[in-house]
């Protein structure tokens, strides 16, 4: 069955924002290590931010740092992804994933056990 579901998604201009979120229908959030990541048409699944279990750390991909922030909700089994100044090269499918079950931060998507069907972010210049 489906367990993680994004949302958020749509087209925006360069520079503007959107917050994209994932909502967890599985038992387990609050024990998942959560992750962002993006695909852009013709290259590979790339990393763009991890949470621990609590939300106290995070990590960012350098190409992200200082523009986009994750977080996550235990008590709404939610995490999110605010992404301020977009830019062209930030379009791309968005997807969230769970490491069941794990402590740390994880940039590596082989760590993710479980993932969502993903949400289209556009970035026009």
């Amino acid at each position: 069955q489906v367990q993680l579901v994004e949302s958020g998604g749509g087209l925006v201009q360069a520079g503007g924002s959107l917050r994209l979120s994932c909502a967890d229908s599985g038992r387990t959030f609050s024990s998942s290590v959560m992750g962002w990541f993006r695909q852009a048409p013709g290259k590979e699944r790339e990393f763009v931010a991890t949470i621990s279990r609590s939300g106290a750390s995070t990590d960012y991909a350098d190409s992200v740092k200082g523009r986009f922030t994750i977080s996550r909700d235990n008590t709404k089994n939610t995490v999110y992804l605010q992404m301020n100044s977009l830019k062209p090269e930030d379009t791309a499918v968005y997807y969230c994933a769970a490491a069941r079950g794990v402590y740390g931060l994880y940039a590596s998507p082989q760590k993710y056990d479980v993932w969502g069907q993903g949400t289209q972010v556009t970035v026009s210049s």
